[in-house]
């Protein structure tokens, strides 16, 4: 039995840049597809590769290549809002730069 898809959202600085789509977009087409792979899964409700990273934000690990990551917030429950991406070698940078951008999106929308 398939669970249903919460919303995903896409984060947007002021400027209108989505940072996650320009990390995205820099890798290889195989690469996004297994990235989007577990995005779908972590807004389905599986928790196996989820865990909080601190005010809100969680991390998806993505078992492949130099250790992806996803960073993302859940806003009213039904919507996943994702908002930046990298590898565990950014790791700690990456994380910061998701709360910066996770208190924004919340400032603006409540």
């Amino acid at each position: 039995m398939e669970l249903p898809v919460r919303e995903i959202k896409k984060y947007q600085t002021a400027a209108g840049i989505e940072p996650f789509n320009e990390w995205l977009h820099e890798l290889d087409w195989t690469t996004q597809a297994k990235i989007d792979a577990y995005v779908i899964r972590a807004a389905r409700g599986a928790t196996k590769n989820v865990k909080p990273v601190g005010q809100g934000v969680f991390e998806i690990v993505i078992d492949y290549g130099p250790g992806y990551r996803v960073y993302f917030g859940q806003f009213g429950g039904q919507i996943i809002v994702l908002l930046l991406g990298g590898t565990k070698r950014r790791q700690n940078q990456d994380i910061q730069q998701a709360i910066e951008y996770w208190r924004d999106y919340r400032a603006k929308n409540g």
